[in-house]
């Protein structure tokens, strides 16, 4: 029996969506910051922690993977509403 990697599959995809979000120049910097003042600890901490997360060397909680998600989403643009003219 070949002995690997548990299958992850929400992990696996998950880091490969966030390595690239994060390969861009100072996103990673950018997310250790919004972090260390959402959670506290320093950003060099956070900054840590995600690389080693992306490297694999450590397994993150489904619950900083969404915190880390959150940070990463695009914000929603919001069209200013259209005012409807009246119907009468």
């Amino acid at each position: 029996m070949i002995h690997g990697r548990p299958e992850r599959p929400y992990l696996e995809s998950w880091l490969r969506r966030a390595r690239k979000q994060l390969a861009a120049s100072g996103r990673l910097s950018e997310l250790a910051l919004i972090l260390s003042r959402q959670e506290g600890g320093s950003p060099e901490h956070w900054s840590t922690l995600v690389r080693s997360i992306l490297e694999e060397q450590t397994t993150p909680s489904l619950d900083l993977l969404t915190r880390i998600d959150a940070v990463l989403a695009k914000p929603v643009e919001r069209t200013p509403a259209t005012e409807q003219p009246g119907l009468f």
